[in-house]
């Protein structure tokens, strides 16, 4: 899927679609899709997420745009990106709408599934998304200082880290990230082969793990949990599907 075609790669050039074009309702952005947005009229503009656009938009309009993107990634197409345009734009300055926490599976890259630029989101990255205290500390840096809107979660299925978990698995420090991920194989309910052969099994854990960590980050850090509170922020948890490349959201 990732080596589709792109159909627009040929056409006219055009400066970035942005991740959100926030003076348009997502209303009116779901009917028409990526291209009611139109060219921008400079490349500076438009090539990266500005404060003031990030700033409008509320944690569900972020996690809209996000969806759609992830549709756009489901059916073969993406936004024409400008990579290199976003790298200038963003050389002095960032302002990503959301942070997300995913697992280092090379077949998940949040920012690829979900049709995103440089500059859109943060990302951290760990085997089994199990948010540690560092993440937890780049993540209340992502929204109490640099402005993000969204916590997002993503778990993946087929998960190596789960399969480990499961397996009570042992290897240097690899023992004691795969104990983090242990609580959720209890936590799920299911009838039926409970081992890592087992695929529908392992990601029925991984969902769980998933809700497991979101709980976790709202318990582990009053920054997160305060800021979702008062409404400014949208703590939720995800998982992106390895056959199918949906991401089922859990918002």
């Amino acid at each position: 899927m990732c080596d589709h075609h792109d159909p627009m790669h040929h056409g006219p050039a055009r400066s970035r679609r942005t991740f959100l074009k926030a003076s348009l309702p997502v209303a009116a952005a779901s009917l028409l899709g990526p291209l009611a947005f139109g060219p921008l009229t400079s490349v500076a503009y438009g090539a990266a997420l500005t404060a003031a656009q990030r700033d409008k938009m509320t944690p569900d309009e972020i996690i809209a745009h996000m969806k759609k993107g992830n549709q756009r990634f489901q059916r073969g197409e993406r936004q024409n990106h400008d990579f290199l345009a976003q790298q200038r734009a963003t050389a002095k300055g960032q302002h990503p709408a959301a942070v997300l926490l995913s697992c280092i599976d090379s077949r998940a890259p949040a920012e690829t599934v979900m049709d995103l630029g440089i500059g859109d989101i943060f990302n951290s990255r760990v085997a089994g998304n199990i948010a540690n205290d560092d993440i937890l500390g780049s993540m209340e840096f992502a929204c109490a200082v640099a402005g993000a809107k969204v916590v997002l979660v993503m778990g993946h299925t087929a998960c190596g880290a789960i399969k480990g978990a499961i397996d009570n698995a042992e290897l240097g420090n690899l023992t004691a990230l795969l104990a983090k991920i242990r609580p959720a194989i209890p936590a799920t309910s299911y009838t039926g082969d409970r081992s890592s052969k087992n695929a529908a099994f392992v990601d029925a854990v991984a969902r769980t793990n998933v809700q497991l960590t979101v709980a976790d980050i709202r318990k582990r850090s009053p920054v997160l949990a305060d800021l979702e509170k008062k409404g400014r922020i949208k703590i939720a948890g995800s998982l992106y599907d390895l056959q199918t490349g949906a991401v089922t959201f859990y918002a």
